[in-house]
């Protein structure tokens, strides 16, 4: 700390700044000036010793020394909310952001009915929902949460398997009844994943099931991928939730179904006593988990 102490009034202004990205929005969250901002900042990064954002055009970007702060500035920060509610009688009210990373499917069909509810009971709690195929770090704090479908080989991770995933072959309603297997599909279509995700369980299922069939169209978008099945491009393996979630698609039964998926949650050990990230577990483990 280089013999200086460190105030809490300068971690709330490192959180304003971290979470509004630039100094003015810093200002307009805390009611501080722009220049009072600047210069807080500047006495917390002597403080400590590091610079704790980088200065890009488009505004403040954590670094790793930053996002290292991030975890103990937000538990700085839970302790007073909880000591402030403690005195004030409303022990129940949360606060602050969370972010969430997960597939976009998944994102879209499971997770997004559950933090509506969530967000309906925890007023001043938001939810920042990250959709794509990038692996967000934990430990960089580029999520606080994140579900994905391999379980997390990181160090200092929380994890556990939230659920099981069926998966089915789907058609365009009116056309699911007359596809069939015979034939190792020739003269069929396929929808699928694009090259680079091409040794999925479903993948290789399809290509087992129907090798003489044609795949007209490929992409790591499930959600694309459901949409032109139900143009009838072809026949595609989707999650169940957004196969059967989709207007004019109906399963197609084979000899035999499609592998399934497990889902899993983690988190960095660090954020384990962050009371929102705990109760949007808790919801989220008894709304959906199923293991």
């Amino acid at each position: 700390m280089n013999g200086s102490t460190l105030e809490w009034g300068d971690v709330r202004i490192f959180l304003a700044i971290a979470r509004g990205g630039t100094l003015g929005a810093a200002a307009r969250l805390t009611g501080q000036t722009q220049p009072t901002m600047g210069r807080r900042l500047r006495a917390l990064e002597a403080a400590v010793g590091h610079t704790l954002f980088q200065r890009t055009r488009d505004g403040f970007v954590l670094t790793d020394e930053g996002s290292a702060v991030m975890v103990f500035a937000e538990r700085m920060e839970e302790e007073a909310l909880t000591f402030s509610r403690a005195l004030s009688g409303n022990e129940q009210q949360l606060t602050g952001l969370l972010r969430v990373s997960s597939s976009d499917w998944f994102g879209i069909h499971v997770l997004t009915p559950v933090f509506a509810r969530f967000l309906d009971k925890h007023r001043e709690v938001s939810i920042e929902l990250v959709t794509d195929s990038r692996r967000y770090s934990l430990a960089r704090r580029e999520a606080d949460l994140v579900f994905r479908i391999t379980p997390f080989d990181e160090a200092d991770i929380i994890q556990r398997k939230l659920m099981h995933i069926d998966y089915a072959l789907y058609g365009r309603a009116d056309l699911a009844a007359a596809y069939t297997d015979d034939g190792g599909g020739a003269g069929q279509t396929l929808i699928s994943m694009d090259s680079a995700f091409g040794t999925l369980p479903d993948v290789a299922w399809i290509k087992r099931l129907l090798p003489k069939a044609r795949i007209a169209f490929g992409s790591n978008n499930r959600g694309a991928q459901a949409r032109m099945c139900a143009e009838g491009v072809g026949l595609a393996v989707l999650p169940c939730p957004l196969g059967d979630n989709t207007p004019g698609l109906a399963r197609v039964e084979l000899s035999e179904a499609p592998p399934g998926r497990a889902v899993w949650l983690g988190y960095h050990r660090d954020l384990r006593r962050l009371a929102r990230l705990r109760a949007l577990l808790d919801m989220t483990i008894e709304a959906i988990g199923n293991v």
